[in-house]
């Protein structure tokens, strides 16, 4: 199989889909790999790693498209991505369809193969192409956050830990997911007072059980977010639905609630947000402020570490890669039901629920197109 890497043209987005090693077993399997020119110079891969790995390099990233039978990516396809795509081809990258309606519909005309990692499962139920990331965006949302609440980023001038004599700051974590625990794990090792909130009491049981003392759970309920919020510095929105619109948690009133200068990170966002005034930032333009608190919103955390992130990432995807090469997409999706998940849309038609539930679209269910 011809399997294109293009360079993500995303704003700020600096990864790349598939690292050198990548190339090297995919090349090993038998297959061809076409990586757009410098397209992964800014996550420290080189055009001459890519040839050393046995990649062709292609300037020239129509003739990719054009090429490519399989296309794997990092980010959803930008409009002019969605106009080269061509019925039957693979497009294997987040998609996070549910939260734009644009992309949904425009790449619904392409008729091609829409392969999500944000919904392809495990055995276990768990989402292995998107906890890399969420890894990384969870450790990312506590920097962050500290970052944004100096005083000369628009904070309120408040050290997470602390200092001797001085009480340290108070995060709270919305969701005990991957993305949750990491965000908890980092602030807490700052030595910040940490509050973490999920409504699955199973889930805060086990948090309650490794968490160091500085970290206390507590069930997410609009009363309890509303008892918490006057308190807290920092909010983590780490709430994840697969291949859903996230819920809203934090309301416009709400705000009110805030302190001055107190910061928000909606991990979220790329899902449409776990907080009412929240919406898509850049790494250039990261915030704004709305009632006097600081939101930060950046859809695409992960690639303002793109080499951290493309190693973490390749690991993930890499098996899946190789097995939509290998056996083709009908064959690869048939023999495993968790992959299958991952298959969005096909032919015009979409297979993914909560997809089709966010835009009232016709739902077709995935053995009507995998029979």
């Amino acid at each position: 199989m011809i399997v294109g890497v293009p360079k993500e043209i995303k704003t700020n987005e600096n990864r790349i889909a598939m690292t050198p090693g990548g190339v090297e077993s995919l090349v090993a399997n038998g297959h061809k790999v076409i990586v757009e020119d410098n397209g992964g110079i800014n996550s420290g891969f080189s055009n001459e790693m890519y040839v050393n790995a046995g990649a062709t390099i292609e300037p020239d990233v129509d003739k990719i498209w054009a090429n490519a039978e399989m296309i794997v990516k990092v980010k959803e396809p930008q409009a002019v991505e969605i106009a080269r795509t061509r019925p039957g081809q693979i497009v294997f990258t987040y998609f996070h369809f549910a939260a734009d309606e644009a992309l949904t519909k425009g790449f619904l005309e392409t008729n091609a193969w829409a392969v999500a990692y944000e919904t392809v499962e495990n055995r276990a139920g768990n989402l292995p192409l998107l906890e890399p990331m969420s890894e990384v965006a969870g450790r990312m949302a506590t920097q962050e956050g500290a970052r944004f609440l100096e005083h000369k980023s628009g904070g309120r001038g408040v050290l997470l830990g602390g200092v001797p004599g001085v009480k340290p700051g108070t995060v709270m974590v919305l969701g005990g997911g991957i993305v949750g625990t990491h965000a908890t794990k980092i602030a807490a090792g700052m030595g910040a007072q940490v509050y973490i909130m999920d409504i699955d009491l199973d889930r805060l049981r086990d948090l309650d059980d490794f968490m160091p003392k500085n970290v206390t759970t507590i069930y997410s309920s609009p009363a309890n977010i509303r008892e918490l919020l006057p308190e807290v510095d920092l909010v983590v929105g780490a709430v994840l639905l697969p291949g859903a619109k996230a819920p809203r948690l934090i309301t416009r009133d709400m705000l009110s609630l805030m302190k001055k200068g107190s910061v928000i990170v909606d991990v979220a966002v790329d899902q449409g947000g776990c907080v009412e005034t929240c919406k898509p930032t850049t790494h250039e333009d990261p915030t704004f402020v709305v009632d006097g608190v600081v939101h930060y919103c950046v859809a695409n955390m992960p690639g303002a570490v793109p080499y951290t992130s493309t190693i973490a990432l390749t690991n993930a995807t890499l098996p899946y890669v190789i097995k939509l090469a290998n056996n083709g997409v009908e064959t690869a999706l048939k023999s495993d039901d968790g992959f299958a998940l991952g298959l969005n849309m096909v032919d015009g038609k979409v297979t993914c629920e909560a997809v089709a539930e966010a835009f009232g679209l016709e739902y077709t269910p995935l053995d009507q197109v995998l029979s």
